[in-house]
């Protein structure tokens, strides 16, 4: 008598040869994340984000997470987008893509780019589930991985005080926090905020910062649009002795950046993706985006390759949860183009959504988590009291125009 064949105990690749799963439910929960103390740019102070937290339930019994940007996104992503994609493969993303956003023309004339940007963090909730269903870390999806160590900035600002946290304002105490980074993290790039006051603060901050952190260091400045051309010239011209490896948005667009280019040879960077303009113009040097910016990871990798074919570097900007710098990593870690350190503001957060989060880069990078999918999961307490702060309390203030020395936080848990 023959012994019935035993079969194979399936792999994950033969898993995902099955019949897809199917998506059958798509939650958005708005959190608020906010710092262990304000920072001051352009717009006053900065107390914290307000994302929203996407989850896409499948009838597998996989969830894939992904974020948006904005709060904004949370009712687009419940009322608009989450009726159109119960029910449709979650392996089919450009079947998701068609049923969920309108064509890019039609969507310009009549709904702007939220619906795009409320997409995308919904695709990386759908990367998420075919790398968990495929039981393998997403960057394995997206080619494998060129580096396994990605670079962050540490970021620098004037904070003030919170209990223990922040107090340094002066460009002086910039200085000594940033000689404090290198000595307890070893961090290499350093990045941070000016034209928030007087150019002489701007280049005192500058100057503070590079002798705190050797000759060495990559510094870079951030100016969120805050200097008119006359004083970004001169802001140029004076900050050459300090070595600046790169100035974000030093004015207000890309034509008033290509006037400052036959000024100087430090290379600008913006978060505008107008590809057209800079091949035009010459002008940015880099592309700093988050995944949601162009509806995801499959249209940001179009981004980076379109950047690289044009001689411009691209890399991350900061303010998400562990969910999105997890989806960070994975396409950093895929693509050899991104070698550029991305922001990270992950060292002043208060609070996760993630378990044994937040992420802590030292020596200027974060490990890409080898567990299937992002390789994060939600820490499901804390993401109950983010949800509850952004319910009793608002969306966190990116825009106060308190200038005022000393800072009392408002409530926020």
């Amino acid at each position: 008598m023959r012994r019935a064949k035993t079969l194979p105990t399936p792999t994950g690749f033969q898993r995902a040869k099955a019949a897809p799963p199917l998506i059958t439910n798509i939650k958005a929960t708005s959190v608020n994340l906010p710092l262990d103390a304000p920072y001051r740019w352009v717009a006053g102070l900065n107390h914290g984000f307000t994302k929203v937290v996407v989850e896409v339930e499948t009838d597998a019994g996989i969830t894939g997470l992904g974020e948006a940007s904005s709060w904004h996104h949370a009712a687009i992503i419940s009322d608009e987008l989450a009726p159109k994609l119960i029910g449709c493969p979650a392996s089919d993303l450009h079947h998701c893509r068609m049923m969920a956003v309108p064509a890019i023309e039609t969507m310009q004339n009549i709904e702007g780019a939220d619906v795009t940007r409320a997409y995308g963090a919904i695709e990386i909730a759908l990367w998420d589930v075919c790398a968990r269903r495929a039981e393998l870390p997403l960057y394995r999806l997206l080619g494998g991985a060129v580096r396994k160590r990605i670079p962050f900035t540490e970021y620098f600002a004037a904070r003030p005080s919170n209990g223990s946290a922040g107090g340094y304002e002066t460009p002086e105490e910039i200085g000594a926090y940033c000689e404090q980074m290198v000595a307890e993290f070893g961090s290499p790039f350093f990045e941070g905020k000016v034209g928030y006051a007087d150019l002489e603060t701007d280049i005192e901050v500058a100057r503070n910062v590079r002798h705190a952190i050797g000759p060495r260091r990559a510094l870079s400045l951030d100016a969120n649009m805050g200097w008119r051309v006359p004083t970004a010239r001169a802001a140029l011209r004076r900050l050459a002795e300090f070595e600046i490896a790169n100035i974000e948005d030093p004015v207000g667009n890309l034509d008033d950046m290509a006037k400052l280019r036959q000024h100087t040879t430090i290379p600008f960077s913006t978060h505008v993706p107008d590809l057209r303009s800079a091949a035009r113009l010459g002008v940015p040097d880099r592309i700093v985006l988050n995944l949601t910016a162009v509806g995801g990871i499959e249209p940001t990798l179009r981004v980076i390759a379109a950047c690289e074919a044009l001689g411009i570097e691209f890399s991350f900007y900061s303010g998400e949860t562990g969910i999105g710098v997890a989806a960070y990593l994975h396409v950093a870690a895929a693509d050899a183009h991104l070698g550029t350190p991305s922001q990270s503001l992950v060292r002043w957060y208060s609070c996760d959504v993630i378990k044994g989060g937040p992420f802590v880069p030292v020596e200027g990078h974060l490990q890409v988590p080898e567990e299937p999918g992002l390789g994060v999961e939600l820490d499901r307490t804390a993401l109950g009291r983010a949800a509850e702060a952004f319910r009793e309390h608002g969306p966190l203030d990116m825009t106060g125009l308190d200038h005022s020395s000393t800072y009392r936080r408002p409530p926020l848990y």
